[in-house]
C-alpha cells in the first residue's frame, strides 16, 4: 500500500509519531513537508517556523527510525498546496489527524473529480500531552510542554 500524510513538523512531537507509525504500519509512505511558502499559511496562529530544510532534515531522521523498523520505504516531498501529493493517483491511503480530515474528504472529492479511486482516510488520533491538552507544536514552540507532552517547569498552568 502507498502511503501519503503531510505537515510542517516543527518540532517533531509524540503526535506526530503516532501518525508515523500509522502510516509504516499500512505501507510504503511517502510524507508531503510543507514549503517555505506553504507553512506559514497553515498554521492556525502566527508562530516562527524552521528553513524547509531543517525541518527535512530531522524528519528524515524520524522517518528512518520507523522505516527501519517496519522494513518500509519512504520519501520526503515538497508540499506547495494544502491539499499536497495525496491527489495524485499512486497513493491508496491518507493519515490525517482529527483537525485534518476535513481537508482529507477535499482530497478525496479531487481524486474523484480526476477520476482516481477515493484514498482510504486513517484519522489518528491525537495525543495527550500530561496535563491532558493536546500535544502540539505550537505548545512546544510556547514552552508550555516538551516534544513527548511533559509539562515544562516554567509552564503556566492550563485555563
Amino acid at each position: 500500500m502507498n502511503v501519503a500524510l503531510g505537515g510542517t513538523f516543527d518540532p517533531i512531537h509524540d503526535g506526530h509519531r503516532a501518525l508515523f507509525e500509522r502510516a509504516f504500519e499500512l505501507g510504503d509512505v511517502t510524507v508531503g513537508l510543507t514549503s517555505d511558502d506553504l507553512a506559514p499559511r497553515t498554521r492556525q496562529e502566527e508562530r516562527y517556523v524552521r528553513l524547509f530544510e531543517e525541518r527535512k532534515r530531522d524528519l528524515a531522521d524520524e522517518l528512518e527510525r520507523f522505516a527501519d523498523e517496519y522494513g518500509r520505504d519512504y520519501e520526503i516531498r515538497t508540499l506547495t498546496e494544502p491539499t499536497g501529493i495525496a491527489v495524485e493517483p499512486q497513493f491508496d491511503a491518507l493519515v490525517v489527524s482529527p483537525e485534518t480530515e476535513a481537508g482529507a474528504e477535499r482530497v478525496n472529492e479531487i481524486r474523484r473529480e480526476r477520476g482516481y479511486d477515493s484514498l482510504r482516510i486513517e484519522v489518528v488520533p491525537r495525543v495527550a500531552a500530561d496535563d491532558g491538552g493536546v500535544i502540539s507544536s505550537t505548545r512546544i514552540v510556547r514552552g508550555e510542554i516538551d516534544e513527548h507532552g511533559t509539562v515544562t517547569p516554567d509552564a503556566t498552568p492550563r485555563e
